[in-house]
């Protein structure tokens, strides 16, 4: 539940004029506020699944979106029965300036990509809660670096750089075919988030979590004697987060989705580090800007 002193659990992530926001409990509009920003311009919302904590404040931010003037269609993303789900919180929400397009989930994994931006894609994979449930990882990819030199020596035309670049491959009238790989160099690395909740550990996150630069997940209980809980309720420890980061070899763990109970996340930490060191507790408004790396 919200406390006073704490929100509820989701994930906002910008990316070249893009927003997406994974979860949106009770409140989640007004964590947002706090923060600076605006939910007009989201352009999808993904849900992992449809208990309260994850979906009550969308009506309220449907209603908020709409009062700004928002005309853009907007993409929800959710396990099966997203359509009924949202359809029925609608009831206090039923006019709005905008569309809502609906993606339900299915399968153990999908990739949803975007016609605008080839490099840029969310994949969803099933975890395992006591519903169907979802994580998400967003992730980002790079190609290799352009060697204008190269493509000088194959006489490329110039007009033909920026759509093998885009990795289109080009037949000339005369019959010669220009491909991308001729051009580029191996691919660079590109930008990984990956995030879940409401699950116990399993090996679908390693898989999907694999070498991302930043791994969100829930950490129900930090005390140590709580794991037959967290197994009962299907949940998760600190300890077995920090365990899914270090098999993941992920670049840095922050840990969300606390219990009510637990009030100072803070004190668990140094036997976190022990398993896994580039651990962080999670907080309101905590954020991080992802750049890829520098080019040799």
């Amino acid at each position: 539940m919200p406390l006073p002193y704490r929100w509820l659990t989701s994930l906002m992530v910008r990316y070249n004029g893009m927003s997406i926001l994974i979860d949106a409990g009770e409140g989640t509009q007004i964590a947002m506020k706090k923060k600076g920003w605006s939910p007009k311009p989201i352009d999808v919302i993904c849900f992992t699944h449809y208990h309260a904590d994850h979906i009550s404040g969308l009506p309220g931010l449907l209603l908020s979106m709409g009062n700004a003037e928002r005309t853009e269609p907007l993409l929800l993303v959710g396990p099966k029965g997203l359509e009924r789900v949202v359809n029925a919180l609608r009831v206090i929400a039923p006019e709005l300036p905008f569309e809502i397009v609906f993606h339900e989930l299915s399968g153990p994994e999908e990739t949803i990509r975007f016609p605008w931006d080839d490099e840029f894609r969310i994949e969803a994979f099933r975890v395992n809660h006591n519903v169907v449930c979802y994580g998400y990882t967003i992730a980002l990819d790079r190609i290799g670096r352009f060697d204008a030199g190269r493509a000088k020596e194959l006489d490329i035309p110039l007009l033909y750089w920026n759509r093998l670049q885009k990795g289109e491959t080009i037949t000339e009238d005369s019959g010669r075919v220009f491909t991308p790989d001729m051009v580029l160099g191996p691919p660079r690395a590109g930008l990984k988030v990956t995030y879940t909740t409401d699950t116990r550990p399993c090996d679908s996150i390693v898989k999907s979590a694999a070498g991302a630069d930043l791994f969100i997940c829930e950490g129900m209980y930090g005390e140590p004697d709580m794991l037959d809980k967290a197994r009962e309720h299907k949940h998760m420890t600190f300890y077995e987060a920090a365990e899914l980061a270090k098999e993941a070899q992920v670049k840095q763990l922050w840990l969300t989705h606390y219990s009510p109970s637990l009030i100072r996340p803070d004190e668990f930490m140094p036997a976190v580090r022990e398993i896994f060191p580039a651990a962080l507790p999670g907080k309101d408004g905590k954020s991080v800007d992802l750049t890829f790396e520098k080019d040799d």
